[in-house]
């Protein structure tokens, strides 16, 4: 297990300097001018903590260089992710399968205008990343949700009885994917979100191989927006996609950055990489601006992060497996009937908040009354209402606060 320090960030910054008053007045954000002053911001995927120093140095170096121009291909993008891709997962990734686009949201955009130029059905798991239903709207396809299955977990606490403050586990519904492929009309596409988002759910590699399998035998084209792979936490192993897929024959690309694990989204540059060289012959049709719109920075601190931020993400990671596990002894004893499922990967946590007492829309009344911006899992397509996804990447501070404004409003307990 990583060490971390309980009073820094993962690149040393004292969590002092992390307070959310503090940050308000440095960063320009959205997640700090959507909302008043008063709201504390838990919402969008962004990290409170500090840029990796690495990848720091490396955007100073290009200003001061003055390269900042235009791109036509990944460049030293695609050795540096590939040799990331095998270490952290085994994953052998020829250089030339790896293109570039400007985020993860342009790469499941073209790759459906190249692979599946008439549009169709496209199915996705949900409850799922809201932005996916955003996207889509680009391409002509009609979206078929497909919820997630659901198991009791069989947690149990010291006297044997369930613990009402974690959620059931979440898995593909391989059952209803199977009836959605064979369906008449069928399905042209799949959008798989791996990990899931919000759940932080791992797929276990039985789960992808079957999707895979199922995806070959109905002529299926497999997009996997693999963004939080990186944030896996420790003792959980990634499965990536596209080994799978290329061995049970689907077709399949992969959509990745290193937005998510190193805190770089703005920064505007991803990878689309081929599962096979059948796939990659496609993607060479891409069109030029896919490579030209990413950034030159977003490359360079992509580069940094892959080959030289490493220990700064494994930190990272611990410091959230530090803030869920506090976490859920909040959940516990301050918030009775709100229910935590317990990521598996990445920062965000999903809350099941309908026994919670605070009515139809919860993410409402704690945005309005206890001022807590959450994500509404109303939001993340069928199953996610009543729901909320809250953001670990932050000063523990900030998610006792925002666990004790909660409290506040929750209706008192009935005598026992």
């Amino acid at each position: 297990m990583t060490a971390i320090d309980d009073c820094t960030d993962p690149g040393g910054v004292p969590f002092a300097e992390l307070d959310p008053a503090l940050l308000r007045t440095q960063r320009t954000s959205l997640k700090w001018t959507r909302y008043p002053e008063d709201v504390l911001p838990l919402f969008v995927a962004e990290m409170d903590f500090a840029v990796a120093p690495v990848v720091q140095q490396a955007l100073i170096g290009r200003v001061l260089a003055s390269d900042t121009g235009y791109l036509d291909g990944p460049g030293p993008l695609a050795p540096a992710f590939a040799d990331f891709a095998r270490d952290r997962w085994g994953w052998d990734v020829p250089h030339d399968r790896v293109h570039l686009a400007t985020d993860v949201a342009t790469g499941i955009v073209e790759s459906l205008r190249l692979f599946r130029p008439g549009g169709g059905r496209i199915a996705l798991p949900t409850p799922v990343y809201p932005s996916f239903f955003e996207v889509l709207d680009e391409v002509p396809f009609e979206v078929v949700e497909i919820p997630l299955r659901t198991v009791e977990s069989g947690e149990v606490s010291g006297s044997g009885a369930p613990r009402p403050s974690r959620a059931p586990e979440a898995r593909l519904d391989l059952a209803a994917i199977e009836r959605a492929f064979a369906s008449d009309p069928g399905v042209d596409a799949f959008l798989l979100c791996s990990p899931h988002n919000p759940h932080g759910l791992i797929h276990s590699p039985d789960d992808l191989a079957e999707l895979a399998r199922l995806a070959a035998r109905y002529d299926v084209f497999v997009v996997s927006d693999e963004i939080h792979a990186p944030l896996a936490h420790a003792g959980r192993a990634f499965t990536p996609f596209a080994p799978l897929a290329a061995a049970a024959g689907a077709l399949s690309v992969t959509t990745t950055s290193a937005s998510k694990g190193w805190n770089l989204a703005g920064t505007k540059c991803s990878v689309i990489v081929a599962a096979d060289e059948r796939a990659n012959e496609t993607l060479r049709n891409l069109p030029p601006e896919v490579a030209c719109r990413a950034s030159i920075l977003g490359l360079h601190a992509s580069v940094a992060a892959f080959e030289r931020g490493r220990d700064w993400l494994d930190r990272a990671i611990a410091r959230f497996e530090a803030n869920d596990r506090l976490l859920a002894e909040l959940v516990r004893d301050r918030l009775p009937g709100v229910r935590r499922t317990p990521p598996r990967a990445g920062y965000l946590v999903w809350l099941d908040l309908r026994d919670a007492g605070l009515g139809d829309d919860p993410h409402e009344r704690i945005l309005r009354d206890a001022r807590v911006a959450l994500n509404d899992g109303a939001s993340f397509g069928e199953g996610g209402s009543g729901h909320a996804r809250l953001n670990l990447a932050c000063a523990p501070d900030t998610i006792r606060e925002a666990v004790e404004r909660i409290a506040r409003i929750l209706p008192p307990k009935e005598p026992a």
